[in-house]
């Protein structure tokens, strides 16, 4: 039988106080000798004025882990409507989970504590959170579930610590005694990336108090046949574009080079990003059908940077899909750029904002360079 999912209720959870410019290189630790020199530069250009660390500002030491960011914005769902113990379905999708194996979802389930349910975590970079939620969605969609919870988290301060790069340092001061400073690829990604959660209940009845949101399709694409990767972790990015794997280097090449460290090719980024995440799939939604500008109420972009604003738009106007910027809503400047959750947590202010109101329709916009690929996905209120 067919039937409608709804998004009946949405959380997120900010570790910790706000973290202002000023503070970052404190609480994250400085690499080298000197203060980056590519951090005012790169602030600057993506508009992010605070944003939040899973780490205490006066100790340096770590407050939660992944799991636990997720397993925080789940319990915020608990209310008198719904009761987290009768989740049926779990799914979850981070960037980097704490540990390699079990998964990432496993781990939350633990964490939570909530009685046996299905279980399943998608892997990937920005787009994970919005797979978790597909899965979710289908799931509802097809009877399997009477109800799902999906999550988008990152704890990305994890990485970005300074004590991570001390070795790579280390090992090119006495190569080139010189003091040097880390690639641009992976400094520039420590003033980007912040840590939080968003989760989100699913159901195939809508609240009988309050607004729901009815998921009226959810579209991602791959391009990976067409561009090398372009932001990475656990290998190395080859002269050719291949990749070469964290199991190919030995272990003390994985902190001289730092290995594990999260980075991006900005040059590529910057060439395709928009052709490949905005232009190309929009201009085949609006060809088929499926999608209609003029319908959209508010428009959710999930970008990285302050940067990309105007450069979304031209993509999105060269689609024919020019939807004003004054329907646009975003929190970047003051929620960062959290991967995964970003769209939760957008959807989660705007949700209990006060402003959604009946037939409204929302269109998300989710992008990922890993290996360019995106995703779109259409609410309307109900």
């Amino acid at each position: 039988m067919s039937r409608d999912v709804y998004i009946n209720d949405i959380q997120a959870f900010l570790p910790n106080e706000a973290v202002n410019n000023s503070e970052i290189e404190d609480v994250l630790g400085q690499v080298g000798a000197r203060p980056s020199r590519a951090k005012k530069l790169i602030l600057r250009s993506n508009k992010i004025k605070s944003r939040h660390y899973a780490i205490d500002k006066m100790s340096g030491k770590t407050t939660h882990t992944n799991a636990q960011i997720a397993a925080e914005a789940i319990r915020k769902l608990n209310s008198d409507a719904f009761d987290i113990n009768t989740i049926e379905l779990l799914a979850c999708g981070t960037t980097l989970p704490d540990q390699l194996l079990p998964n990432h979802a496993l781990m939350v389930h633990g964490e939570l504590g909530i009685p046996s349910c299905e279980v399943i975590a998608t892997a990937g970079i920005c787009l994970s959170g919005t797979m978790s939620l597909k899965y979710g969605y289908m799931s509802v969609l097809a009877g399997q579930s009477e109800n799902a919870v999906a999550t988008g988290s990152e704890n990305a301060s994890s990485v970005m610590r300074a004590q991570n790069f001390e070795e790579e340092v280390e090992a090119r001061v006495e190569k080139l005694e010189r003091q040097p400073e880390i690639a641009f690829e992976k400094d520039f990604l420590r003033w980007m990336l912040s840590d939080g959660a968003g989760a989100a209940l699913m159901s195939a009845k809508p609240n009988t108090k309050g607004i729901s949101l009815k998921i009226d399709w959810i579209v991602q694409k791959s391009y990976a046949n067409e561009l090398d990767a372009c932001m990475y972790a656990g290998c190395e990015k080859q002269d050719d574009g291949s990749v070469k794997g964290w199991r190919e280097y030995k272990p003390q090449e994985w902190l001289e080079q730092s290995i594990f460290s999260v980075k991006q090719d900005v040059k590529l980024l910057n060439e395709k990003i928009i052709e490949y995440t905005v232009t190309k799939p929009l201009q085949e939604l609006i060809e088929k059908g499926t999608l209609n500008p003029d319908e959209i109420s508010y428009y959710l972009p999930h970008y990285s940077s302050g940067y990309f604003r105007d450069k979304v738009y031209e993509g999105m106007k060269e689609a024919n899909c020019d939807i004003a910027q004054d329907k646009w809503f975003t929190n970047l400047p003051n929620k960062g750029n959290t991967g995964s959750a970003s769209i939760y947590i957008m959807l989660e202010e705007l949700f209990h904002s006060g402003k959604l109101k009946t037939g409204d329709k929302l269109l998300c916009y989710i992008p990922e360079s890993g290996r360019f690929s995106t995703a779109f996905m259409q609410l309307e209120v109900v």
